[in-house]
């Protein structure tokens, strides 16, 4: 079995046709949906791009990897650090079970000069994000600029990753991971942009300034923006439809297990703001930050046009996919396999619905019906009852009839960390603020340095 896994960047579940957008184009990635599975409840661990990437290729969260905010330094250079040393990713059990693992596009995992984790192809970005054309990119260890379109760069890597191996006796896995949508929402293919002038964006209303806004919200009501940010969509899902192609050409579509999602969420003008969890400040755990895209399709063992309201979690992957592939999960990580929920042997993945999620000292618990976020040390606090207020427009933390909740609440997010946290490494005290972290952190990092950027 072949696996291609596809990572957008800041794409929410709304920012897809298959998610009922009738305004923006993406019939390949509804193409995975129709062929396989859509998960309309899928989140992913922390709401920002480093930490998030981190906790789907190691199953753990950001307070026991250590990666808490977007890796600002330490990506390339004299000053590059290897920020997920002593950390077990999927890929090192594929690449030790005879996967043949590939990655092209954004790691931003840390040191993007040195290939790691199990991939023996690496060519990716050299930080993560920035300009859509003549990118900074790495391969074999060295930095140049890539001419061209970075997404359409990044697939042809892909292609040629699939050519190379589609008639290897070995399975492969290749990640392919996407800069698009990420900002900035310009320079991008202009044709694709004009065949946006005349959408009406209903699907992502201009909201009246949050309170904790960030810089991105200068956006808020610039169509240009909207327009880059769905042309930036699109483009992608072109690409998108010429690796599935390349599958079906070399008649292993059949054989090959794709899986389309994203890093986090993201807001353009919803709530109030643009952006995802540090979109605002304080950081947020809203809806459109945690909740992202995930369609899954193997024709061999997938059926086809199915959909799922079941709550899953990115931290649930690593032991899905490799329970999925075969192979024995590790016994520590703190997700639980969806494997039979995939295959449509089982209707929830979960034992325990409960979703968490953090961002620094910003910690979550999300119920069927409740959503409840605390903010070390001292707040502000939120609660909000999602069956009557799915907006989350009404906090109801200060509410007296609420303060059982609350506290029950509470208590669930701290014993679920203090029993899913290293200790060098958990971040309900550390002054994550959105603006990057600076180097790794734990006990074999410390050096009196600050880690991260204020605020």
């Amino acid at each position: 079995m072949n696996i291609l896994f596809i990572l957008s960047d800041d794409q929410g579940p709304w920012a897809a046709g298959c998610y009922g957008n009738r305004e923006i184009r993406t019939p390949n990635i509804d193409r995975i949906a129709d062929t396989g599975i859509r998960f309309d409840r899928f989140f992913c661990a922390s709401p920002v791009c480093s930490p998030s990437r981190a906790s789907f290729l190691t199953g753990q969260m950001p307070s026991h990897h250590g990666i808490h905010d977007w890796i600002r330094e330490g990506n390339h250079g004299d000053q590059a650090a290897t920020y997920l040393e002593g950390q077990t990713a999927y890929t090192d059990l594929l690449s030790r079970n005879g996967w043949t693992c590939g990655i092209s596009g954004k790691w931003h995992l840390g040191k993007s000069d040195l290939p790691q984790h199990g991939f023996s192809h690496w060519f990716v970005h050299e930080k993560g994000g920035g300009p859509y054309n003549n990118a900074p990119m790495i391969r074999n260890g060295e930095l140049f600029e890539a001419p061209g379109y970075v997404t359409n760069v990044i697939t042809d890597d892909g292609l040629e990753f699939i050519d190379a191996h589609a008639g290897d006796p070995n399975p492969f896995y290749l990640s392919v991971h996407y800069t698009a949508p990420h900002s900035p929402w310009t320079g991008h293919p202009q044709d694709i942009v004009d065949s946006y002038d005349d959408c009406l964006f209903e699907s992502c209303p201009q909201e009246e300034k949050h309170p904790w806004a960030g810089g991105l919200s200068n956006c808020l009501g610039d169509r240009e923006m909207l327009k880059g940010y769905f042309a930036a969509v699109t483009a992608m899902d072109i690409d998108v439809g010429l690796l599935l192609d390349r599958l079906e050409s070399h008649g292993i579509r059949d054989d090959t297990l794709v899986v389309f999602t994203s890093d986090n969420g993201f807001s353009c003008g919803q709530h109030g703001f643009w952006g995802k969890g540090n979109g605002t400040y304080p950081l947020n755990m809203y809806e459109n930050s945690i909740r992202i895209p995930f369609v899954a399709s193997h024709p061999n063992r997938i059926e086809a046009g199915r959909t799922t309201e079941a709550m899953v979690s990115s931290i649930d992957f690593m032991p899905t996919l490799l329970e999925y592939a075969g192979l024995t999960v590790p016994g520590n990580l703190p997700g639980q396999s969806f494997a039979k929920l995939l295959e449509g042997r089982a209707d929830r993945a979960r034992e325990s619905v409960v979703i968490y999620d953090e961002y620094g000292s910003t910690r979550m618990a999300r119920t069927e019906d409740w959503k409840y976020v605390h903010r070390y040390p001292d707040g502000p606090h939120e609660l909000y009852d999602l069956r009557y207020d799915p907006g989350e427009l009404a906090n109801r933390v200060e509410d007296p009839d609420q303060a059982s909740r609350i506290f029950e609440m509470r208590g669930t997010i701290e014993n679920w960390f203090d029993h899913h946290s290293s200790e060098d490494k958990d971040g309900r005290g550390l002054s994550v603020t959105g603006g990057g972290q600076l180097r790794p952190i734990g006990a074999d990092w410390e050096d009196g340095s600050q880690a991260f950027t204020e605020h």
